[in-house]
């Protein structure tokens, strides 16, 4: 859906699309490779590229690093943007303004990392403990026109999509980063869970090593006019906007990829039976719930839920 997103959506990019795909190895238990010959075949007529990698550090017990170990096979010393699978492309992407040399991330998050205890420390305790480790400048990373001790006052993504100059250098810090915090973590770290939280703990230190920062990219364009995170199809739904739906529904429309896409359960459903329209119906996109998790709760509670 990406691919098919991509080459629909923005006609005017011209770099590589490269599907990344981890290989069967000791960290896992069952073969992760992309095996399906149709979907495959798909991707082929997309023009997107396979390229297998090794799992060294991660695997099985936290497949989110794969997208820390993936970098390491992209092309060295070219800008790139990482997005998530679970991403439809919803505008041109040669138009977005990226400074490939102050890198960023998705700013469409919750305060879900990291959770305070009542006997601390708190929030600029825990993560200063962090930028302490990696001798990385603490104070240049807040923002200011936020309370002490609230969440958005310290530099937190989701790793739903990320950048930078150069996919090796960035993914070697990244995965030093991401290693020595769950191998050795400091101790104001006691009692936080990083499962699954461990890449959204790491990535805000490597944008910060890097020079890049929360407002690098102007607001708008990815999680906006241009890309649209979706995660799940009941919640791309409820939520997004019309014209996301448009997009999606445009993109599954081709025959030769309705054939693929149909053996999805949650696309058959969702797209081609019209399950996702029965949830949207459900809410008030102008009006939604503040919390996900509400979302989530309506759309289970009408037997609605897929993923």
């Amino acid at each position: 859906m990406f691919a098919a997103s991509l080459r629909q959506m923005s006609p005017g990019f011209a770099g590589r699309l490269i599907v990344a795909v981890p290989q069967k190895g000791p960290l896992w238990q069952k073969d992760p490779t992309l095996r399906n010959g149709a979907v495959l075949e798909a991707l082929a007529r997309l023009e997107a590229e396979i390229l297998p990698f090794e799992n060294e550090v991660f695997g099985q017990d936290y497949p989110y690093g794969n997208k820390i170990e993936a970098l390491r096979v992209l092309p060295a010393q070219e800008p790139f943007v990482f997005f998530d699978t679970d991403t439809l492309i919803t505008g041109e992407l040669s138009e977005v303004p990226f400074d490939f040399n102050r890198p960023s991330a998705s700013l469409r998050r919750e305060g879900t990392w990291p959770k305070p205890t009542l006997y601390g420390p708190g929030y600029d305790g825990i993560w200063r403990s962090l930028y302490d480790r990696f001798e990385l400048d603490f104070d240049s990373s807040l923002d200011l026109s936020q309370p002490e001790e609230y969440w958005q006052r310290y530099l937190y993504f989701n790793a739903g999509f990320f950048y930078g100059a150069c996919p090796q250098d960035f993914g070697a810090r990244f995965l030093n980063y991401a290693r020595t915090i769950r191998d050795d973590p400091p101790v104001e770290l006691t009692g936080q869970s990083l499962d699954p939280w461990l890449d959204q703990v790491a990535l805000p230190l490597v944008i910060q090593s890097f020079g890049g920062g929360r407002d690098s990219l102007p607001a708008g364009y990815l999680d906006g006019a241009s890309s649209c995170h979706y995660r799940t199809f009941p919640l791309l739904y409820a939520r997004e906007s019309d014209h996301t739906v448009a997009t999606l529904e445009e993109a599954c429309a081709p025959n030769w990829l309705k054939k693929v896409l149909k053996s999805y359960e949650p696309i058959k459903r969702m797209v081609y039976q019209g399950r996702g329209q029965k949830v949207r119906a459900l809410f008030d996109q102008d009006n939604l719930p503040r919390r996900e998790q509400a979302i989530r709760n309506r759309i289970k509670s009408e037997g609605l839920w897929m993923r």
